[in-house]
């Protein structure tokens, strides 16, 4: 029994129930005292050597594996068919034998959870199974004993019992499996597999990852694909919006030239039917005259002919005359000329031999009066040449297309304009008009402002800044200028903001910056550009950028004692401005300042912003003019608002004379009456009494009984919203004077206050003291 005692106790076998036979309780303790021996050595593996249990245990849980059956099963089957096989159910008259098979069966199913205990928690090592082999080798020789003590034969029944129970339970193992899903997702071969065939499969040097984070990554894959899609998309059809226009663009440019050639070639039909009319008039103006000369001509030869027959026919009247007398005798006959005829009567003529030599003596113009062939006439085609070649002149340039303004095309002062020719014409330069956009009904008073430049775009300068500005272009060519565009609105970048160094808050971990801008036009918004200073002597920067801040203020999330500086730059749809001036943050502490505003008539508040002083306090509801957010009975002023998350500190300098209060307040907090008298306000109140300096710790105007004897110089305030603490210390000895613990529902205001002349310094900016921890 030495190992039983050493592994188990007796309590642990007391969940078997006990049997009246004594012999069945020989067999029983036997049973109980080898299935105790089994499952210690199952759920205690020997701690040297490999730990295989462990990194099973590991991986399970990596791959989120802890309730894999399965995996148990795959791993741990053989042991436990070993261990169900030793509990065969046995069929028996005998009731002790019953009773004895019946705890044999609770021992076995003892043995077998621990073993499924032990599955999830991992596997032993080879020499514990090992042993655990041995173990149940021995205690089948234990049972066969115990069987056959007992007169039972049932090796047959056995044997068909565990080969059942063997294949009934691979059955099991089979439908598991088939219905086990894919829980990992193999990187290498891009599908989901189960966790096993990593460990063992042909997956087993693949990378693996869990599938919902392998899900999720190809989401994000899908979705990026996603947005580069649609950029294509986009894209196209911006390209298919051009094209189009470019369509458009051929159409007009070619009804533009079928007109120009229409009226070019109309002009120079025209001119040449003129001319050919006045040529044909012409010509036959000249026909008319040939033919009239011609005509003349040909009457004057007929009428010499005409004489020269008649003088024939009275020749030969003569010739036939036979009176010799008769023939000489003088006749009176008419004599024809070549230009009158004349009747001969009772005048003395020569014989008419004289007068027929007289007639052929007359020269007859045998020449014609006119030529037959036309003169040679020169056609001028000069003004139809001039036609035809204006029809391959450079027409003049039709209108330009004038962009719309680029981002970040713009400075304070000047501005980029860029325009397009969406034709082919000859363009020599162009004409680049602009004048300031005015708000006003009549603004003729507008100065207009014209350039000439060559290319298509043109940087303007001397612009004041944000300013919107009208711009159009017109194109100019030897033929003339095109109309003019239409116009487009271009607006300058503005003016760098201005930092409000006294408005700046700050503490550990974050900063509030404040700043206004120097233009009249509102801008659309800011961008924040923080430096960090590194302690290097090359004073490394790394800058960062917070853009798209629409207001005058932000809250910047710092890191702890680091210094910083802080750039603001104004953005609109002309791009950026210059840097402003940049300022230094020290993320030491908590920074604030004092609202003038706030401060009573009779507080004023030195050159350095952090010292308030009164001279008299004769009359504090003085007539001097006040705020409408000043304090007018409680001479009093307060901090700017704390509106950061977390612990802050700081620390006030008082003088031992003085009476003051001091501590915090809501916005909200009456300004006629005093700190600490009413439920908006904590403060710290010291009165000088006869016999002592009295400190009061002011809520709704209850004072818990406290007493100081050591009179603070150096007041720390720690304000907690995270843990609605207000402490109170004295600084000079790391002393806790009074904590309030309120839940503060607002963010407050550090309050300070003056009962008496004197002067209270304010000093922000400190590391909270580590002995400020409570």
């Amino acid at each position: 029994f030495y190992h039983m005692d050493l592994y188990g106790s007796k309590e642990r076998f007391d969940i078997f129930p006990e049997e009246p036979s004594d012999r069945g309780d020989r067999s029983l303790g036997d049973t109980r005292r080898e299935s105790a021996l089994s499952s210690e050595k199952v759920q205690h593996p020997p701690e040297g050597g490999y730990d295989l249990e462990k990194e099973v245990a590991e991986l399970a849980k990596m791959y989120g594996l802890d309730e894999d059956r399965e995996k148990e099963l795959e791993l741990l089957g053989g042991h436990l068919e070993k261990v169900e096989s030793r509990w065969p159910p046995a069929h028996t008259e005998k009731a002790g034998l019953q009773g004895s098979i019946y705890n044999r069966s609770k021992s076995s199913s003892s043995v077998k959870d621990p073993s499924q205990s032990t599955k999830q928690q991992g596997l032993p090592d080879e020499a514990s199974q090992g042993e655990n082999q041995s173990k149940a080798k021995a205690d089948d020789e234990a049972e066969s004993s115990i069987w056959s003590r007992g007169g039972l034969s049932s090796g047959g029944m056995s044997d068909e019992w565990n080969s059942q129970a063997v294949s009934e339970e691979e059955e099991e193992e089979e439908e598991e499996e088939e219905e086990e899903a894919a829980d990992v997702f193999c990187s290498t071969c891009k599908i989901p597999i189960r966790a096993f065939d990593k460990l063992f499969g042909e997956h087993k040097d693949h990378e693996v990852a869990q599938l919902p984070s392998a899900v999720e990554s190809e989401k994000e894959e899908i979705h990026k694909n996603m947005c580069k899609l649609e950029e294509q998309i986009a894209q196209m059809e911006n390209v298919a919006s051009h094209l189009e226009e470019i369509f458009i663009t051929v159409e007009e440019n070619f009804g533009r030239q079928e007109q120009n050639f229409e009226v070019h070639y109309n002009d120079a039909v025209q001119v040449l039917a003129q001319k050919y009319e006045e040529q044909l008039e012409a010509l036959g103006e000249e026909k008319r005259q040939k033919l009239e000369a011609l005509y003349e001509q040909l009457v004057s030869c007929g009428k010499h002919l005409d004489t020269c027959k008649e003088l024939t026919d009275e020749t030969q009247e003569l010739f036939l005359e036979n009176d010799k007398a008769e023939f000489m005798k003088v006749k009176s006959f008419n004599y024809t000329s070549n230009t009158m005829v004349l009747p001969i009567r009772h005048y003395f003529f020569p014989p008419y031999n004289y007068r027929l030599e007289e007639f052929l003596k007359q020269e007859v113009n045998l020449e014609l009066s006119t030529l037959p062939d036309f003169e040679e006439r020169v056609i001028d085609v000069s003004e139809v040449e001039q036609l035809m070649n204006s029809i391959n002149a450079i027409p003049a340039p039709c209108a330009p297309v004038i962009n719309p303004q680029a981002p970040n095309a713009a400075t304070g002062t000047s501005l980029r304009v860029c325009w397009g020719l969406f034709s082919d014409d000859t363009v020599e330069c162009y004409q680049l008009c602009y004048q300031p956009v005015s708000n006003e009904r009549h603004s003729d008073g507008q100065a207009e402002h014209t350039l000439k430049v060559k290319e298509t775009y043109c940087t303007i300068t001397d612009l004041l800044p944000n300013t919107q500005y009208e711009f159009w272009v017109s194109a100019l060519n030897a033929s003339g200028i095109s109309p003019p565009s239409e116009r487009a609105v271009y607006v300058t970048a503005p003016s760098p903001p201005t930092i409000k160094n006294k408005k700046i808050q700050s503490c550990e971990n974050a900063a509030l910056v404040c700043w206004e801008s120097r233009d009249i036009n509102p801008v659309d918004s800011y961008t924040v550009e923080l430096s960090k200073l590194t302690d290097e002597e090359n004073d490394d920067i790394i800058t960062e950028s917070i853009v798209g801040i629409p207001n005058c203020e932000v809250l910047i999330h710092l890191q702890p004692t680091q210094k910083y500086h802080i750039c603001v730059r104004a953005q609109n749809l002309g791009g950026s401005s210059e840097r402003s001036e940049p300022v230094l943050i020290h993320t030491t502490g908590t920074c604030f300042y004092l609202n003038e505003d706030t401060a009573h008539p009779l507080l004023a508040i030195l050159d350095d912003g952090f010292t308030i002083s009164c001279d008299e306090l004769e009359n504090p509801e003085c007539d001097l003019p006040v705020y409408d957010n000043s304090f007018t009975r409680c001479i009093a002023i307060l901090g700017s608002l704390i509106p950061f998350p977390g612990k802050h500190y700081w620390e006030v300098e008082v003088e031992e004379d003085t009476e003051y209060r001091i501590g915090v307040a809501f916005e909200n907090t009456p300004r006629h009456g005093h700190l600490g008298a009413n439920n908006s306000s904590w403060c710290m109140r010291h009165i000088i009494t006869p016999s002592r300096h009295k400190y009061e710790f002011l809520h709704s105007g209850m004072t818990p009984d406290v007493r100081i004897t050591v009179p603070p110089r150096r007041i720390g305030i720690l304000l907690d919203y995270e843990n609605c603490r207000l402490s109170f210390f004295n600084a000079d000895i790391a002393q806790h004077l009074h904590t309030f613990n309120s839940h503060f529902q607002h963010y407050v205001h550090p309050c300070f206050a003056l009962e008496t002349p004197g002067i209270l310094r304010i000093h922000t900016g400190i590391t909270t003291p580590p002995w400020t921890a409570l």
